[in-house]
């Protein structure tokens, strides 16, 4: 059914912002050297100036929220709430996670050796890498660009973080706070557009950790190359939604409709389509739909304070010739307007898998379900595209998730909900394949930016003959009976 929102008056407006301040290029190769002589210095890798840090961080996050939530309204439209949980309490969670347990994290770690190792003792080191550039998103960037800091700072590390132009009342409000709460030498931050990021990535660091579109990772990939530096890519994709028959349609609805309702589905981990089968697909669709109404309150999305606005024009305008050129099945929504940022919750039944909408990623609040036979067909989608950020499957029955979950592949999984494996710290966050490289979080995210130094310290008592020459044929067998 079409929506009854289609030609409702939008509210939203296009925001006016002031441009930040962006740095000057010539100024970036300064800026980098006055980060590297900072971390020269060695004071990044004591534990005093790590918990200073995340505690300046929290106290940044704690005393400025309304700041950076107002800057977050103007950028993206993000209602308060959605805001603060997405974008400063999580963040909160994970600096005090990580300030609780910096300190264990810090100690060697030793290691059992095998007898052909001994006498000897094994231990890691974790050394902090130096100097890590930090490319944040705008989608969440108050969100992606303080974890990934928070977990470059607790393993040492000195930073120079540039947050997205995209959102840019969110990186003035960043460029202004960070060197209120921070030590300013050592970490610092760069705003600007695409000149401003290419002349980051012509200097050397030693980590480089970029969350954005698969299309820029791999320009920061080879940029990175240059150098042999290591990098985080945390990219994204087209996360499918797997339903059994088994499923709680009431229950699946809801939670994937929220998963689309949030930061209007400008999340890289929303759900990007749904595989349902024919029986179950029209009670699904309904269901969505009705959760959307449900979220609305009585009133539209567009009329709803709680439902964001696209975080632009030109990005409004992507997602409408999605709309434009799907070849399926408008069931909800389907009414979108660039002049206001606004596009419907909409459901999508059946588009053609050629279209933008099923070869690209949507990010946006746009959901395609597509008829799948079975489980093993939908399995069998899945498998035929590049491996996804993350993959949600709903189902009552145990054997099938576990089935899901042992012939695919994904960055992670849900079962039965969407999004919340990004929130525990417990649980390393992060892409395979096309999706991304490496992972992020609580002790993964100290490992990240860390490298895990291997030690092995031997006694000079005894020492031992057998590797060095004359090779005889007595060592030979030694050497052959014991390695």
């Amino acid at each position: 059914m079409r929506s009854k929102w289609q030609n409702v008056g939008m509210a939203l407006t296009e925001r006016p912002v002031s441009t930040p301040a962006y740095t000057p290029t010539d100024e970036v190769p300064g800026i980098v050297a006055a980060v590297k002589a900072a971390y020269a210095t060695g004071r990044t890798r004591t534990l005093g100036w790590r918990e200073a840090q995340l505690d300046g961080l929290d106290r940044m996050l704690d005393l400025e929220a309304e700041r950076l939530l107002n800057a977050l309204a103007a950028d993206v439209g993000k209602p308060s709430l959605e805001a603060y949980a997405t974008d400063i309490g999580i963040v909160r969670g994970e600096i005090k996670d990580l300030r609780k347990n910096t300190a264990k994290w810090m100690k060697p770690r030793k290691a059992s050796l095998a007898l052909n190792s001994r006498p000897g003792k094994g231990y890691l080191v974790a050394e902090p890498y130096g100097v890590s550039l930090i490319i944040g998103p705008w989608n969440y960037p108050v969100q992606l660009i303080i974890e990934p800091l928070a977990a470059a700072i607790a393993a040492g590390n000195a930073a120079i973080i540039k947050p997205s132009e995209v959102a840019p009342a969110t990186s003035a409000a960043l460029a202004e706070l960070i060197p209120r709460y921070l030590d300013s030498e050592a970490i610092a931050v760069v705003q600007g557009d695409a000149p401003v990021a290419t002349a980051l990535l012509a200097e050397r660091y030693d980590h480089v950790f970029f969350t954005g579109s698969t299309a820029v990772g791999r320009i920061v990939y080879e940029a990175a190359a240059k150098n042999l530096t290591p990098v985080t890519l945390e990219l994204g994709g087209k996360s499918p939604v797997i339903v059994d028959d088994s499923v709680n349609v009431d229950v699946a609805a809801h939670r994937i409709a929220w998963g689309k309702w949030l930061n209007a589905g400008q999340t890289c981990i929303a759900p990007d389509y749904v595989l349902v089968s024919e029986a179950k697909r029209d009670e699904l669709v309904s269901a969505i739909g009705a959760a959307f109404e449900e979220f609305a309150a009585g009133t539209t999305p567009a009329d709803n304070a709680d439902y964001g606005s696209i975080v632009n024009s030109r990005h409004t305008e992507r997602i409408g010739r999605m709309l434009d050129e799907h070849g399926g099945t408008v069931a909800v929504g389907g009414h979108y307007d660039p002049a206001t940022r606004y596009v419907d919750p909409t459901v999508i039944v059946d588009p053609d898998l050629n279209s933008p909408l099923m070869q690209e990623e949507i990010f946006g609040p746009v959901l395609p379900v597509i008829t799948a036979a079975s489980v093993e067909a939908a399995i069998e989608f899945v498998n035929e595209r590049e491996k996804p950020l993350a993959l949600y499957v709903f189902s009552e029955n145990d054997e099938v998730t576990d089935h899901v979950i042992a012939n695919t592949s994904a960055g992670g999984t849900v079962i039965n909900h969407v999004l919340l494996h990004c929130g525990p710290g417990e649980l390393p966050f992060g892409g395979v394949g096309e999706s991304g490289i490496g992972r992020y979080h609580g002790e993964s995210g100290f490992e990240e930016f860390s490298n895990m130094r291997a030690v092995l310290k031997k006694p000079t008592r005894p020492d031992v003959k057998l590797l060095y020459p004359p090779y005889t044929a007595k060592k030979e067998k030694l050497i052959r009976r014991f390695l």
